[in-house]
């Protein structure tokens, strides 16, 4: 088991590039299945999630090449086995995208219910409904989903809530579908808007891509392509920040400005000088001590939640008072608890945490719980006085390449090692 070392309280400066991202990696990825030829992503991220992804393809039948300047090479043509184990899903929520491809393309699939971070309950209700309203069979059963077609029949499909991976997992149902699929109260992530860009690459037909109302008219096949996947929004605001958090400054390149506008907002909020090109970001706290933002989490283009534990940990040291609103998960905020043992001033009302900026935080033995929640820890370790010492960090290792080699470019003083 690996742990996190930090020696906290320097400014980070420097320049790194964005990594891949991995919500859009991980749909296009599944969608592989729907190719009835091999296709090549590239700028995919190292990462332990898609390190899952693939032994789950793999053991479904799918043949992988991974480059060391990350391309991925994957054919997924020709499945031989339609089971989604348990021992590859449980480990990670985005597993059930295996769905709708897999009865798009084949008429059947049994699918474990998928597990991941314990951020909140996820229901997979809402993919179940909507693939029964494209002429599935669907039983939950022994704890796996059972779906059988006939063949997918297009639909009008509304979500009640917005949801990302059920509008992925519809979408990539209704390319191979008969007939015309209009998802209305879709997501419109710039990962659900990646996923769709290379499906189109690949021979479909949608339209809508970005907005709330999506249209896809069903062909027939699929065919492979090679596709750059976007980069990755999250990473890239996860580094600002802890630029931010320790009055530094960074330059972040192969991102998109256009989008992350709401983080970027926020943190002109707390007082950075933010530059913008096309696909660089600059920060600079100028040596200035953070500004507290209060933040509400919401769909995009709102708040994003997967920014809240990180603007959390900004706001304990951040000068004046602030209020962090979570709306779209009911259990993320486990890292409370440890940002209060390093001295932070924070209570949690209902969904609503109340925070009292403080001068500096002091280092602490931390323990990681989410993928999320673990990266609000390195920040706050970084600006901490002291050491910090963190457990767990194999949830980082889900949503981060190599974090600690990248923030050793920005001059953190950080080091894996084991125990």
């Amino acid at each position: 088991m690996y742990k996190l070392v930090i020696e906290g309280g320097k400014p980070l400066h420097g320049t790194i590039k964005s990594a891949g991202s991995k919500n859009s990696s991980l749909p296009i990825l599944f969608a592989s299945i729907l190719a009835d030829s091999p296709i090549t992503l590239n700028n995919t991220p190292h990462l332990s999630d898609i390190s899952t992804t693939l032994r789950l393809l793999m053991s479904m039948g799918s043949e992988f090449i991974l480059e060391s300047d990350s391309s991925l090479f994957i054919d997924s043509s020709k499945l031989t086995n339609l089971v989604a184990d348990y021992n590859l899903v449980k480990t990670m929520r985005a597993s059930i995208l295996v769905l709708g491809p897999m009865l798009a393309k084949y008429g059947e699939a049994k699918v474990s219910l998928p597990g991941g971070c314990a951020i909140g309950t996820r229901p997979v209700n809402f993919h179940l409904k909507a693939l029964e309203e494209l002429n599935a069979t669907i039983e939950v059963k022994n704890g796996y989903i059972y779906a059988k077609s006939e063949g997918l029949v297009g639909a009008n499909i509304h979500f009640d809530q917005v949801t990302v991976t059920a509008t992925e997992n519809v979408i990539m149902a209704a390319t191979l579908a008969k007939g015309t699929t209009t998802i209305s109260n879709a997501a419109q992530e710039p990962e659900v808007s990646d996923l769709c860009f290379c499906l189109n690459k690949m021979g479909a037909k949608i339209s809508g891509i970005g907005t709330s109302t999506i249209t896809i008219e069903g062909v027939k096949n699929l065919k492979g392509v090679q596709y750059m996947v976007c980069s990755d929004r999250i990473e890239a605001a996860t580094y600002l920040v802890a630029a931010a958090i320790t009055s530094g400054s960074i330059t972040v390149k192969n991102t998109n400005p256009q989008a992350m506008r709401s983080v970027l907002g926020k943190l002109i909020e707390i007082g950075a000088d933010i530059k913008t090109e096309k696909d660089t970001i600059s920060l600079d706290m100028k040596g200035r001590r953070a500004k507290a933002v209060n933040i509400k989490t919401g769909t995009y283009p709102n708040f994003p939640t997967d920014m809240q534990a990180q603007f959390t940990a900004l706001n304990t040291i951040a000068d004046g008072h602030s209020s962090i609103t979570e709306n779209i998960f009911e259990n993320r905020f486990m890292h409370i608890p440890e940002l209060i043992r390093m001295g932070a001033d924070l209570s949690l009302e209902g969904n609503t945490v109340v925070c009292k900026g403080v001068k500096s935080l002091t280092g602490a033995h931390l323990m990681a719980t989410d993928l999320r929640a673990s990266a609000s820890l390195v920040l706050a370790g970084l600006a901490a006085k002291g050491t910090t010492t963190i457990e767990r960090v194999y949830h980082l290792d889900r949503g981060y390449e190599t974090i600690e080699e990248k923030l050793k470019l920005l001059g953190a003083n950080i080091e894996r090692v084991q125990d």
